[in-house]
């Protein structure tokens, strides 16, 4: 018999959402309970797997190389879990349900926001829950089943044959001006000259669409710092309608606000590349009702 074998599955919920909170008093409170039980749950799985699986620091509980290694492995069985709970709850609930989806807000705003609508209006009863993620964490989160769909970028996300992408389609990233800048860049101009004479306004580092921009400007070998970095694409379009600088951002997002002339499209002469969105659910996890149903929408509208 494998003595690593434990039954008490409780330990292993305890390890896995103080590994999702990084610390031990935010993992007592989600689980209704207290500190010391929390501490002492982890630590008994640590003893009964001789391993450590968290550095125990000032700023909170950081995984350790184990620790990351059993992670992956809970926060499957943790999804199946969750998954397994909401389907008994369906079954007993017909009118009741949820659907989780992953997405950047953006996105959500000009894209799947009237396929959401038809959704509520057929299904009233039915939750929706939305959370705002980079692809990369999508990713993630349909592959451990913390979410039922998600939106990803396919061109620069790494993701396997455990999803299964429902519905393409295209984006299109652009370089807008306020009307301040309308005379000095109404010709066509390199992305070099654009960065060189102009103040140049960008998204923070760590969501796909940066990632994305920052891969174009190295294509081009082209070097340089933005003036400001913003948290959301309603800032950088703020900031550019009161002519603070050139920004980037999704031409699809901004379209009305470029039918109104608020603001112009810079011309440049290296177009960015559009960028391939897939509408993704995992193929190791049951679709929910809720998910079936929103999924139906989606493809009767191609």
């Amino acid at each position: 018999m494998n003595n690593y074998m434990i039954t008490n599955l409780e330990l292993y919920r305890a390890f896995y959402v103080t590994a999702k909170t990084g610390s031990v008093s935010k993992a007592a409170k989600e689980l209704f309970t207290s500190q010391p039980a929390m501490s002492q749950a982890v630590k008994s799985l640590e003893r009964k797997l001789d391993a450590q699986l968290f550095h125990r620091t000032p700023k909170g509980m950081m995984l350790t190389s184990d620790g990351e290694f059993l992670f992956r492995y809970v926060a499957q069985w943790y999804g199946l879990v969750k998954t397994a709970e909401q389907k008994l709850f369906e079954l007993k609930n017909m009118a009741a349900g949820q659907i989780r989806i992953a997405v950047c807000s953006a996105i959500c705003n000009y894209h799947l926001v009237s396929y959401l609508e038809k959704f509520c209006l057929q299904y009233p009863s039915i939750k929706v829950f939305i959370q705002d993620q980079p692809s990369k964490e999508i990713v993630q989160a349909l592959e451990t089943g913390v979410v039922d769909i998600g939106v990803i970028n396919l061109l620069n996300t790494k993701y396997g044959s455990s999803l299964h992408i429902v519905q393409k389609f295209q984006i299109q990233d652009c370089f807008v001006a306020g009307s301040k800048f309308h005379n000095a860049l109404r010709n066509e101009l390199s992305i070099q000259t654009l960065v060189e004479h102009f103040p140049i306004l960008l998204l923070e580092k760590g969501s796909s669409t940066r990632a994305y921009i920052d891969q174009y400007f190295a294509a081009h070998e082209v070097e340089f710092e933005p003036q400001m970095e913003l948290g959301t694409l309603e800032l950088l379009l703020a900031f550019t309608k009161r002519g603070l600088g050139i920004s980037c951002v999704t031409k699809e997002h901004v379209q009305v606000e470029l039918d109104a002339n608020e603001i112009f499209e810079v011309p440049v002469i290296q177009k960015i590349p559009a960028r391939i969105m897939g509408i993704a659910h995992s193929n190791e996890f049951p679709l929910s009702t809720a998910t079936q149903a929103f999924i139906k929408i989606l493809l009767a509208n191609e």
